[in-house]
């Protein structure tokens, strides 16, 4: 028997963003737990990256069903969010270069290559999605750059297991950071040009 496909678009919108909400919920969990037992700039920094993406689907999930300006402002919120996560991990990229840590290379390459296939399991999600809306957009700026940085972390595990340094670690953490912020930057563009459209254009959603 095959599971019925929702008919609204709405609805299948609302499903996905639940079904990648969960996944990136979980991931997060496995990320802060990895990233304590070893010791990890980048794997507490991709902890913290999904644990923002998590809350700004659950935004995108109450704005959904609301008028253009409520999506408006969840996308504002969502690209606030990932510029706050990044200042956020700077300072713990600063603070454990000055403290010192040892990250664990075969723990951060083993949580890297979960993590991205859980990420590329989103990306497909939502790029099944059609005419996908603001947040969804958001949705897909947050999952990709997520497995941007599982490649980060693969390699910088790869480099502190060969090298036996931090410094990698520290690298790819503070390149989440640079992603992250990046990514932010583009939400808050995209939601810009949709209240331009709507001022501009008699949008009814306004």
């Amino acid at each position: 028997m095959t599971e019925e496909i929702p008919r609204n678009p709405d609805e299948r919108q609302r499903r996905t963003l639940w079904i990648v909400l969960l996944l990136n919920a979980a991931i997060a969990l496995g990320f802060f737990a990895t990233g304590a037992l070893g010791d990890s700039s980048a794997l507490i920094a991709n902890g913290l990256d999904n644990t923002s993406d998590s809350l700004v689907y659950m935004i995108s999930l109450f704005a959904m069903s609301r008028s253009g300006r409520w999506k408006r402002a969840a996308a504002n919120i969502s690209g606030g969010l990932l510029l706050i996560f990044a200042v956020g991990i700077l300072i713990d990229a600063v603070r454990r270069y000055y403290a010192g840590s040892a990250p664990l290379g075969p723990l951060m390459i083993i949580m890297a290559l979960v993590a991205a296939i859980v990420n590329g399991i989103c990306i497909w999600l939502l790029a099944r999605i059609e005419n996908p809306d603001l947040n969804v957009r958001a949705a897909n700026t947050f999952s990709f750059n997520d497995f941007v940085s599982n490649g980060g972390i693969l390699v910088a595990g790869g480099l502190v297991w060969w090298l036996g340094s931090n410094w990698p670690d520290l690298v790819v953490g503070a390149a989440v950071a640079v992603i992250a912020a990046w990514g932010g930057i583009g939400i808050l563009r995209d939601a810009h040009l949709e209240h331009h459209k709507a001022v501009h254009q008699g949008n009814n959603q306004r």
